[in-house]
């Protein structure tokens, strides 16, 4: 039964859950959802928002962003507070200087969020080719960090490319351990091939980049990750998903009872590789933008149509254009012979592109919104139903979502440190009307209500299985 006065009563908007949208009101107390109905069954409350004309979804969460480089924990909860999500999900990374246990960095990086972060975290932790390592994963997964991510690529990038055994030691690890590992699927060794080929012909041009990385590289790591997953019955999660080659092989380990989920991306869904004679090395992402007129971009919103793929994340990976700038004359390695850096930004043009893209312009339900990039990243990284839905007894975050408007996507108006966008240009619809974040609003019309620290970390449990089946 709700209390008999509450904090906060929602009124007059369109409630988005990960199946429906129906017109209810919602009591906020004490940071949490304590009743949904109507209005004039709910309790009084100190303060009323009237949500009229406007969908309110649960708080939206961006579940791949690194934040341990260029930007940081505090600018990159600034970013995302400003683009209408509540909780991000970054990834972790140990010292490897001075030896630092997964334990200790686990401490660290809690520390540093509870510090500075304006939004709620949970974590994961990249796993460098160290199996050294390994010894403190059982004690980094009880502090509250279940999700792990391995590279089977980057061969030229010390310490990330992992070997198979390496990464069979830490699925059966994280396993059993009620984890689930995470993976850039990319075949190492083939690329470092392909890319020393065109390095030793002079092909070094940013259009020349995708040559290096073929569609069946990633179908031949997915096909590796499908076999080393059955083999260790550990939960494994497909990151940037970009390919038809690579969908219909998780496709197939699903249909076989596999606990096989992948995520895709905003870039993979709207650009292609004809960014590259564009904007040069400020498109170098990996896995690449896919052809053109080729068929992947097609398959994957199919795949999000069909719920084969679960996640929309945004692998916020921002590097400054002046390091960037190199690849122009070598896409693959500067003047040094180090790696030009990949990665773009993405944290505050997800949601608006994901509403406009996918809404507006492709006739997929609102509630797909709410699906994808909110209940089911909870479900699978441990934060449900804490986070992820608009229930009883769920913290009380909410992104009020304005359909009315459009914008032009601009970095001008950005917060990363990146200073372009690859979407610069493109217009958008709806807007943030407000978020609320454990019952506070986070976001009104534009202004941010709290400060820094006002962030928490989340503790994750075990994974759960996303929602899958047709929307639509």
């Amino acid at each position: 039964m709700a209390a008999n006065h509450v904090d906060t009563v929602i009124v007059g908007g369109q409630i988005v859950t990960s199946s429906q949208v129906y017109e209810s009101s919602i009591a906020v107390s004490g940071g949490k959802i304590v009743a949904i109905g109507p209005e004039n069954y709910l309790p009084p409350a100190d303060r009323y928002i009237d949500a009229a004309g406007k969908f309110v979804l649960p708080g939206l969460i961006d579940s791949h962003v690194h934040l341990d480089g260029h930007d940081d924990y505090a600018l990159g909860s600034l970013a995302a507070a400003h683009a209408g999500l509540t909780t991000l999900v970054p990834f972790g990374t140990y010292q490897l200087e001075g030896d630092e246990t997964l334990p200790q960095a686990v401490h660290r990086t809690r520390e540093t969020i509870e510090q500075n972060a304006l939004t709620d975290f949970a974590f994961h932790f990249i796993l460098q080719n160290r199996p050294s390592i390994l010894s403190g994963l059982p004690q980094a997964i009880d502090l509250g960090v279940k999700s792990f991510k391995m590279f089977m690529t980057y061969k030229k990038r010390p310490g990330r490319m992992c070997d198979d055994d390496y990464i069979c030691e830490a699925m059966d690890l994280v396993g059993r351990g009620g984890g689930v590992l995470q993976l850039h699927c990319e075949s190492g060794n083939i690329i470092e091939y392909l890319e020393n080929k065109l390095l030793a012909e002079g092909h070094t041009h940013p259009t020349d980049f995708p040559t290096a990385c073929p569609d069946w590289a990633e179908e031949e790591a997915i096909n590796r990750a499908v076999k080393m997953s059955a083999a260790t019955r550990c939960p494994t999660y497909v990151v940037h998903l970009s390919t038809q080659l690579g969908l219909e092989r998780i496709k197939q380990a699903q249909s076989l009872g596999q606990r096989v989920w992948t995520e895709t991306c905003p870039q993979y869904l709207l650009l292609s590789d004809a960014q590259m004679a564009e904007r040069g090395p400020l498109a170098k992402i990996g896995p690449p933008l896919r052809p053109d007129d080729g068929p992947d971009r097609d398959a994957l919103w199919e795949g999000l149509r069909q719920g084969h793929v679960s996640i929309v994340a945004s692998d916020h990976s921002p590097h400054p254009q002046e390091l960037k700038q190199p690849g122009w004359d070598n896409i693959f390695v500067d003047a040094n012979g180090m790696s030009v850096p990949f990665g773009s930004p993405g944290i505050e043009t997800i949601v608006p592109l994901m509403y406009s893209e996918g809404v507006v312009k492709r006739g997929l339900p609102i509630w797909w919104l709410a699906r994808v990039m909110a209940e089911n990243p909870a479900r699978i990284f441990g934060i449900y139903p804490r986070k992820g839905v608009i229930q009883v007894g769920s913290d009380a975050d909410f992104l009020i979502l304005d359909p009315n408007g459009d914008r032009i996507v601009t970095a001008s108006d950005h917060h990363s440190n990146a200073g372009y966008s690859l979407f610069e240009g493109w217009r958008v619809n709806g807007r943030p009307w407000m978020t609320m974040l454990r019952g506070q609003v986070l976001l009104q019309d534009g202004e941010l209500q709290q400060n820094p620290g006002y962030g928490m970390f989340l503790e994750s449990g075990e994974p759960r299985a996303p929602l899958g089946g047709p929307v639509s």
